[in-house]
């Protein structure tokens, strides 16, 4: 089971597997993807492969600032403290972006649902790694 707050403490240098955060990170991304499917796809916006980039980089974006954060924090890649900066940086900075750089704008109800639905993404799939993982190590 992966530790929740730190990697490594008493290093200057935390060592991670690269195959756990090249699977979290993926991850990640596929909640934002998922999200940015939904919201067009409820919208009747089309879903096109340029449509679906054009609504998501912001919060890709997002993303890459919420690993840098994690990274930064020393935080274990599975760990709900990792989900709380990610939920945190990818919803700050995608909607700056999005407000920024697109004419989508960023009313509240949308940041209200797009921070529901990443929270449950972000803890979500963690949660069952986590909860798979404990089972998977406890004695039958």
């Amino acid at each position: 089971m992966t530790e929740d707050v730190v990697i490594s403490p008493e290093t200057a240098r935390p060592k991670y597997d690269p195959r756990v955060v090249s699977r979290a990170m993926a991850a990640d991304i596929a909640v934002v993807l998922v999200f940015a499917v939904i919201g067009r796809a409820s919208h009747d916006e089309g879903l096109t492969l340029s449509g679906l980039v054009t609504t998501a980089w912001p919060f890709v974006v997002g993303v890459a600032g919420g690993w840098a954060g994690v990274f930064l924090a020393r935080f274990a890649p599975l760990s709900y403290p990792a989900a709380t900066m990610m939920l945190v940086k990818t919803l700050v900075l995608g909607l700056i972006l999005r407000v920024i750089f697109t004419d989508g704008g960023a009313p509240l109800s949308f940041a209200v649902v797009a921070g529901i639905f990443l929270a449950v993404g972000f803890f979500g799939w963690r949660a069952a790694v986590r909860a798979v993982s404990a089972r998977q190590a406890s004695p039958a």
